[in-house]
């Protein structure tokens, strides 16, 4: 049974860093590529980051550009993403996916699995 399981959300002033962590169990880890997804309330959920299998490529939104790095540890099955000069608008749910493929990493219809997510609040 595949398990992605997040952890290091909070509450967080602006201006602030968060490190998310996504630890993942019962697939081949080092095989998928992982994102990072948010969804704030009412609004559709919204590509973040991604990194690929081997942590070569990342890819990121406009909005986490600059503030943001995703990566990950192949040897721990964990992925990461820091989060740097957080802001009112970043508050959301971030999930972390997996990916078979590389393509569409920036769409949720790429991914194959998906964690629960962790709640991430910036306060002004």
């Amino acid at each position: 049974q595949v398990q992605l399981v997040e952890s290091g959300g909070g509450l967080v002033q602006a201006g602030g860093s968060l490190r998310l962590s996504c630890a993942a169990s019962g697939l081949s880890f080092s095989s998928y590529a992982m994102g990072w997804f948010r969804q704030a309330p009412g609004k559709e959920r919204e590509f973040v980051a991604a990194i690929t299998w081997s942590g070569g490529t990342t890819f990121y939104a406009d909005s986490a550009k600059g503030r943001f790095t995703i990566s990950r540890d192949n040897a721990k099955n964990t992925v990461y993403l820091q989060m740097n000069s957080l802001k009112p608008e970043d508050t959301a749910v971030y999930y972390c996916a997996a990916a078979r493929r590389d393509s569409y990493l920036a769409a949720t219809r790429g991914y194959d699995y998906w964690g629960q997510g962790t709640q991430v609040t910036v306060s002004s």
